[in-house]
Formats: C-alpha cells, sequence, structure tokens
C-alpha cells in the first residue's frame, strides 16, 4: 500500500476565480485597495446577491459587509438597459447613523471613481450645476442625514443632481421620499440594502422604516446586514423580504481539549478583562498606552454616558501619557462637531485616544484600531461584541479589555462565558496601578476642578448621570448598587466632594478633603463675576429673610421662602421654571377648552353634575378638617384633596 500524499491545500479564491463577470474596473478598485482575496460573507453575497435573491446576512463585526453589499449593488444599477429618468430612485441604502451612512457614502465614491462614466459626475455633487444627462446607466449618489444640512436643502440637491442611489438615515431618508418630486417606482426601484439592522430596531426608527417601505415597490432586492440578528429584527424580516436566503459567517477557533467554538469576533482580536478598584481604572488605562508595544496609533475607551465623556475629555489631557491626543464622541455633541471630531480621529496620524459611548460601539469601520478599553461594562453582550469589534479588524491584531471592579462585577465574566462571549484575564502586557499612582491621577484632576468651577460641575454631572446608569444595568445581580465604595468611585473621579444623592446619605460628601466649594472660580472671567453678584444678591436675600424672621414676620411664608430659596441655582433657574409651568398651565387650559368644545350638551351636563358632586366632596372634606373634630370621622383623616 502506498504511503498516503498529504492533501494538498486549496489555494483561495481570487476575486476573477468567485466572480469572472466582474468588470475590469472594479478588479482595478480591489487590487489598488489591497483586497486580493474576497472575505467569507462576500463571497456568500456575491453568490447570491448578485441574482434576483433576498438575502439576510448575519457575520462577525470587522467581515467585511460594506463591501459585500455596495458591489452587488452597484453592479444591478449598471445592468439597467437605460439610464434611470430623473427623479427616479434605484436603490437606498439605510444606515442608523450619520457616521456610518457617511463612512459608507466615502466608501461607495471611492468605488465608482474608478468606473468612468460615473466619476466624471461626481463633481457636480459639490457645485450648484445641474447634472447633465447621459446616454448610458451611472451611479450618481447622494448622502442624506440630518444635523449638517435642513431638510429642504436635501430635496434641492436631489432635483439638482437626480441621484439613482441614497445613502441615509432613516428619518432623513423618509422625509425626502415623502416628497411628490421623489419617484421610487417598480418599473425603475431595483434594491434595497438595511446596514446594521438590528441597531436601527435598537435606536427606535421601527415607524420611519414602515414609512420608508410604504413608498417602495414590493418586487425589489432586499438585503439586510446585521453582526446579529434579533427577535426584531426577524419581524421586519417577515415584513420586509421575500423568501430571502440566510447567510450566517461565524468564526470558529479551537479550545483546551480540542472543543471546537464558535467565535463572534475575528480570530485577530484578543478580548480580555482586568479587576481593579475603581480609582485604578484611569492609571490602568494609562499603563495599558504605556506598556503595548508597539504603541498604539489609535485606541478607544468607551464610558457609559455623554457627560462622563465630556468630563473625562477635559480632565485626562494632564494625566494621560505623553505624546496622545484626546478626541470625543457622544450623542450630544452637534452634528457638525460629531462628524469633525470622527474625521479629526479617523485621519490622526499621531497618537490618539477617542473617548466615547455606545454611539461608536458599531457599524463604523475605523481603520487601525489597536486598543479597545471598556471603562465602563455594559450589560449587554451584544454591544460589549460591537464594542470589542472596534479592533482587530481585517485581519489586523488588536486588544480589546475591559475593567471590572473587585466584587460581584468578576460575575460579569461568567455572564459573557455562558452567553458564549468567553474573555480572559488581561496577562500581557502586565498592568498593576498602585495606590500612589491612584492618588496622583486623583490629585491632578482634583486640581484642574479646583482651578476652574465648570470642570467641578461637569464632574458633578457626570458622577451623577454615570450613578443613574449604573442602576439602570439589567444583570442586577451583578451590577449592584449596594456593593459600591463610593468613596473611591469618587477617587476614581477626582471628585471634590460627592453630590447629593440618596445613594450618598450618610456619607461624609467632603470626601475628608474639607475643600471650600464656594471659593471655586470660573476661569473664564464674565462667567466668574456675573457669580460673584448673584452670590451677594443671595446672601442679602437670606439675611433679609433671617431678620424678618428673627423680627416674628409671617413664620409659614420666611419657611416656605427659606426651603424654595434653599433648592434654589443661582442662576435664576426657578424663574426660568416658573415660565414652564405657566406655559404648561396655557397649555392645559387650551386643551381643556378644545375638549369642551368637541362635547355634545349630553356631555356637557354630565360633566357640570360631575364637577359639582366633587366641589361638594371637596367642601364636607375642608369643614372636617377645619372643624373640632366631632362632625364625623374623626380629626385624623383630613379627605381627598389636590
Amino acid at each position: 500500500m502506498a504511503p498516503s500524499q498529504p492533501r494538498a491545500k486549496k489555494a483561495p479564491r481570487s476575486w476573477e476565480t468567485l466572480a469572472p463577470s466582474l468588470a475590469p474596473w472594479v478588479l482595478d478598485y480591489l487590487s489598488s485597495m489591497g483586497f486580493e482575496q474576497p472575505t467569507p460573507v462576500q463571497k456568500s453575497c456575491l453568490e447570491i446577491f448578485r441574482g434576483n435573491k433576498d438575502v439576510v446576512v448575519e457575520a462577525v463585526t470587522g467581515s467585511g459587509k460594506t463591501l459585500a453589499y455596495l458591489i452587488p449593488v452597484v453592479e444591478r444599477l449598471l445592468r439597467s438597459e437605460e439610464p434611470a429618468k430623473r427623479h427616479h430612485v434605484q436603490g437606498i441604502i439605510i444606515s442608523p447613523t450619520r457616521e456610518l451612512a457617511s463612512q459608507i457614502y466615502n466608501v461607495l465614491v471611492s468605488f465608482i471613481q474608478f468606473h468612468g462614466p460615473s466619476s466624471e459626475l461626481l463633481s457636480h455633487a459639490k457645485s450648484d450645476e445641474k447634472r447633465p444627462a447621459t446616454t448610458e446607466p451611472v451611479i450618481v449618489p447622494q448622502l442624506l442625514v440630518g444635523g449638517t444640512t435642513k431638510a429642504a436643502e436635501d430635496l434641492s440637491a436631489f432635483l439638482r443632481l437626480s441621484p439613482n442611489l441614497l445613502i441615509g438615515t432613516p428619518g432623513r431618508l423618509s422625509e425626502l421620499l415623502s416628497s411628490p418630486y421623489v419617484k421610487a417606482p417598480s418599473s425603475s426601484f431595483e434594491v434595497l440594502v438595511m446596514d446594521e439592522a438590528d441597531r436601527l430596531l435598537d435606536l427606535g426608527f421601527s415607524q420611519e422604516l414602515t414609512r420608508i417601505l410604504g413608498y417602495l415597490p414590493k418586487q425589489r432586492r432586499t438585503g439586510l446586514f446585521s453582526a446579529s440578528l434579533s427577535e426584531a429584527v426577524e419581524r421586519l424580516i417577515t415584513v420586509g423580504l421575500l423568501y430571502p436566503h440566510k447567510i450566517t459567517v461565524r468564526v470558529k477557533s479551537l479550545k483546551d481539549g480540542g472543543v471546537i467554538q464558535e467565535r463572534k469576533t475575528p480570530m485577530s482580536l484578543q478580548m480580555s478583562y482586568l479587576v481593579t478598584p475603581a480609582s485604578h481604572k484611569i492609571p490602568a488605562l494609562c499603563q495599558l498606552l504605556e506598556k503595548l508595544d508597539p504603541r498604539p496609533s489609535r485606541s478607544i475607551v468607551f464610558f457609559s454616558t455623554c457627560f462622563a465623556v465630556k468630563y473625562f475629555a477635559r480632565v485626562l489631557h494632564g494625566v494621560l501619557p505623553q505624546g496622545f491626543n484626546i478626541v470625543s464622541l457622544h450623542g450630544k455633541l452637534e452634528p457638525q462637531v460629531r462628524e469633525k471630531n470622527f474625521e479629526r480621529f479617523v485621519n490622526a496620524t499621531s497618537p490618539t485616544v477617542l473617548l466615547t459611548t455606545d454611539i461608536a460601539a458599531r457599524g463604523l469601520d475605523i481603520p487601525q484600531v489597536d486598543l479597545v478599553v471598556q471603562h465602563d461594562p455594559p450589560t449587554d453582550t451584544k454591544v460589549f461584541i460591537h464594542r470589542c469589534g472596534r479592533a482587530g479588524r481585517a485581519g489586523r491584531r488588536g486588544l480589546a479589555v475591559v475593567l471590572l471592579q473587585p466584587g460581584r462585577e468578576e460575575g460579569y465574566v461568567q455572564l459573557l462565558d455562558v452567553r458564549q462571549t468567553p474573555i480572559t484575564p488581561l496577562a500581557k502586557p502586565p498592568v498593576s496601578p498602585t495606590d500612589a499612582e491612584a492618588d496622583r491621577a486623583a490629585s491632578q484632576i482634583r486640581a484642574q476642578a479646583q482651578a476652574d468651577r465648570e470642570i467641578y460641575q461637569l464632574a458633578q454631572r457626570a458622577f451623577v448621570s454615570w450613578a443613574r446608569s449604573y442602576i439602570e444595568h439589567q444583570a442586577t445581580s451583578i451590577f449592584r448598587v449596594s456593593d459600591l465604595d463610593w468613596t473611591d468611585l469618587a477617587k476614581g473621579y477626582g471628585l471634590l466632594e460627592l453630590p447629593k444623592m440618596p445613594e450618598v446619605r450618610g456619607l461624609d460628601r467632603s470626601l475628608g478633603l474639607e475643600i471650600d466649594i464656594e471659593a471655586i472660580p470660573f476661569r473664564d472671567k464674565a462667567r466668574e463675576k456675573k457669580r460673584q453678584v448673584e452670590l451677594e444678591h443671595w446672601k442679602k436675600e437670606k439675611a433679609a429673610r433671617e431678620a424678618s424672621r428673627a423680627n416674628g414676620g409671617d413664620a409659614a411664608a420666611t419657611a416656605e421662602g427659606l426651603k424654595r430659596k434653599k433648592n434654589e441655582a443661582w442662576s435664576g433657574k426657578q424663574e426660568q421654571e416658573d415660565v414652564k409651568l405657566a406655559r404648561r398651565e396655557k397649555k392645559r387650559r387650551k386643551r381643556e377648552a378644545q375638549r369642551l368644545g368637541q362635547m355634545t350638551e349630553k356631555e356637557k351636563a354630565e360633566q357640570k353634575t360631575l364637577e359639582e358632586m366633587i366641589a361638594e366632596v371637596r367642601k364636607r372634606n375642608a369643614e372636617a378638617g377645619t372643624g373640632d373634630g366631632s362632625g364625623g370621622g374623626g380629626g385624623d383623616f383630613e379627605g381627598f384633596d389636590d
């Protein structure tokens, strides 16, 4: 018997062998971008989505889903026998966020620049010229996102450019499609793509998606792409797709003992955890940035709230190792600022750290992210995976570390393991911040807060917002508020005092620092001058009230005034609240008048009788409460009242 010969390893399929009908310009683009061979999800989509079939694609983050649908979509539109009529839409790509929509648009633009006729028309998108007519099919894209432009401006650009492929967020797309000038008839509309479909539903876009589907013909090709499929997505599949082909691309790894286990992240990504006190989290981040070799060029740090991102973006400049720039990205930023900051991070040439919330957790293809640190662990394991998946993309090695407090939070590791998201203890690089390093970091942050009252106020709001998010954790058996060390947490945030919260009642709010909070000035001289005037006015009013009370004034009114002033801000917020209450009361009376105006005579009579009965009950209750207690029912119960 002849010895068995080792089986030759099959060469990976190239783009030409996978899809020999690909146009030469498509192959030129792929070659120029360094994509020598398709990823598994791209292989599957090229074989199925290029035909007349709907697809539902579930693939791990960073697997190349964008090109997996862009190539079939562009090919399908260019296969038309004649150019699309003016103001007729042939394809739509829906994204859950502005950043992802802009990213898809930019990839598409770089792609069609290799298609001569389409490339010639791209210049008109940046000018006020009307797009000329063409004699052959072309791709003319338009980006539709809220915040940066108004809906009227988008419609004007649509009428001028007459795009046939729209990329945008659900709200702005539904607005444009509602215009009678925008056409999507069955004779011309070809394909709809929903990217990050589960995120679309998580963000509450179900109504907008329903409206968009109502504007589109049922006879179309539809592609639904996501890193995970939820029950809500399954319902969307039954509504928006016809006999879809489901494509699932997973990564498998070999565990100890020869057990093959499915992974939800690329093999190039290492997911680890580090158990450390809250006050040691920032020093641990600093050590990670210093000890990683090579030094990370782009790092992302996830926080649970927008205020936490805003606060740490202000104070970490004096704490992180030298040479690292800081960029923030969160939902409370203006759209233009969000776009600008995102571009700064993507195009950064020096080591940069992005401080962000879950707004950047998924969908965004940020190149060369080496390190992801989760300062605050999320409850949802899907969000955890998406956060980690920002690193280790396209075969590049990446490290993702979640910081857990000692105690019950360590159970988060078991929760992830049960949900098939195993993580391992962080071994390399070795990270073990000391108490002295934690004290030094807290002192550096506190010094900034003492120098500027704005930072002190921002720290208070950030800490309260973090506490609220922690209380709302779904895994209450792991994230228990009663187990928190509030003093250590305050140290980790660099607080000068604990804010007024029910959870810290009974604790030393001064943290033993004994700092005169009232003396902390605003660095902005104009704001500080205004604060001093308001503070002096407040002190005078307080002294006058106390003098009035000492001279036998109306004690009840004085007490009520003191109570109100005690809870009143110096910035005049109480007056603003009074105005809001007056407006609400005016609106309530208007709604009541409208309701009465719509009543029949019989309903009005019944309403009048009811009001008379309520008035009689209140009168009796008032008499019982002011009498001597013998008027029936005793003197303790005072009756029902508003």
